[in-house]
């Protein structure tokens, strides 16, 4: 049998994934997990309103969606008070990073990120031939000041900074991020990851223009709207770099069903407080059952909480595989020193009894 045909670049490449999926490990393990803590969904659920969205739109899933999402995009618009311009709506944050990848990316291309950070960017980068240079953390957060060098020394073309922070949960006030944009050569695009920015404190988010040329915001429904499974996200950015999406874009990449909830979940705020509210206590309860066990839960600003193991990576690894072992499905940071922690998302009452039982044989077993 002949070989497919492959362009150079995709030879080099791996046949790999940023993320094993608790799918994969349940058939290899030959039973579902108790607990599904680690992929930062919202076990709360979306909103009612969304639910009878999706229902009522499921009838007409024999149409495609309409590809200029208008209704969603004019939602958007007048939420965050900008021009439908300004919007870019695609397949969730990961989809978008991949068409901004394909738009800026060429072989050789400088782009800046964390060591440790989310690494779904450094797979799009990668994929279409970027060069990427990887600034450490400083202690548990991104470091503006870092990244800023970095991209000033490698002349960059972009700059990825999630804010709130994956994996650490970690999070910088909104001033700090006008400050790393002030002091960025407009040639460098700041590619602001917000997918937690709905369960963040008050002040996180910056008070930036829309027409900001060097800034693209890309925010999510599937973390505190609890619409994981759809991949609806979108991007807030100057009108030019919007436009320019709608030449690679998959145009019917975002189905009917998932416009309808997506609009459904952004015109229910109070079921939005609802989850931040229950996000809050949930923080508290998971906080104390770390504590409780002789881990250090970090503070956070996300729907998860990253625990210190107190030791080393090899130490949280033998941790996570008992965790895994006793049906507790989570994960953990994958760079050193970050991989001293496992992440533990938020979850129900019963996700976290379950793991409050499981989580001191594992500490025991790990030795």
């Amino acid at each position: 049998m002949q070989a497919p045909i492959l362009t150079p670049l995709a030879i080099t490449l791996p046949s790999t994934v940023p993320f094993t999926g608790p799918e994969t490990q349940e058939r290899r393990q030959g039973h579902p997990f108790i607990a599904r803590l680690g992929a930062n969904e919202s076990l709360f659920g979306p909103s009612p309103a969304a639910i009878k969205a999706m229902q009522a739109a499921a009838a007409d899933a024999w149409m495609y969606g309409d590809p200029e999402t208008h209704a969603l995009k004019a939602a958007l618009a007048q939420h965050h008070g900008c021009a439908p311009d300004n919007i870019v709506v695609g397949e969730g944050i990961d989809g978008l990073l991949g068409y901004l990848a394909r738009l800026i990316v060429e072989p050789g291309t400088p782009v800046v990120t964390s060591l440790g950070a989310y690494p779904t960017f450094n797979f799009h980068v990668a994929g279409y031939g970027g060069t990427l240079h990887r600034a450490p953390y400083k202690a548990d957060h991104e470091d503006p000041q870092a990244l800023l060098d970095l991209a000033q020394q490698t002349q960059a073309r972009m700059l990825y900074l999630a804010n709130p922070d994956n994996p650490m949960g970690s999070h910088h006030p909104g001033a700090s991020i006008k400050d790393l944009l002030a002091n960025l050569p407009e040639q460098i695009l700041l590619v602001l990851d917000e997918a937690y920015i709905d369960l963040a404190p008050d002040g996180t988010a910056p008070e930036i223009s829309p027409d900001t040329p060097n800034l693209i915001r890309l925010r999510t429904f599937s973390k505190a709207h609890g619409l994981a499974g759809l991949r609806v996200g979108y991007a807030i950015t100057a009108a030019p770099l919007a436009a320019a999406f709608d030449k690679v874009r998959n145009h019917f990449g975002l189905g009917r069903v998932a416009q309808a909830a997506a609009l459904a979940a952004l015109q229910d705020q109070a079921y939005l407080t609802e989850i931040r509210a229950k996000v809050a206590v949930a923080r508290s309860r998971l906080n104390g059952i770390a504590r409780a066990n002789g881990l250090i839960p970090l503070p956070s600003a996300t729907n998860f909480i990253t625990m210190d193991c107190t030791r080393d990576g090899d130490y949280a690894r033998r941790v996570l595989a008992e965790l895994l072992a006793r049906g507790i499905f989570v994960r953990m940071p994958g760079v050193a020193p970050l991989d001293r922690c496992i992440r533990v998302s938020l979850g129900d009452e019963a996700a976290l009894a379950a793991f409050e039982a499981a989580l001191p044989e594992a500490i025991k077993a790990a030795g």
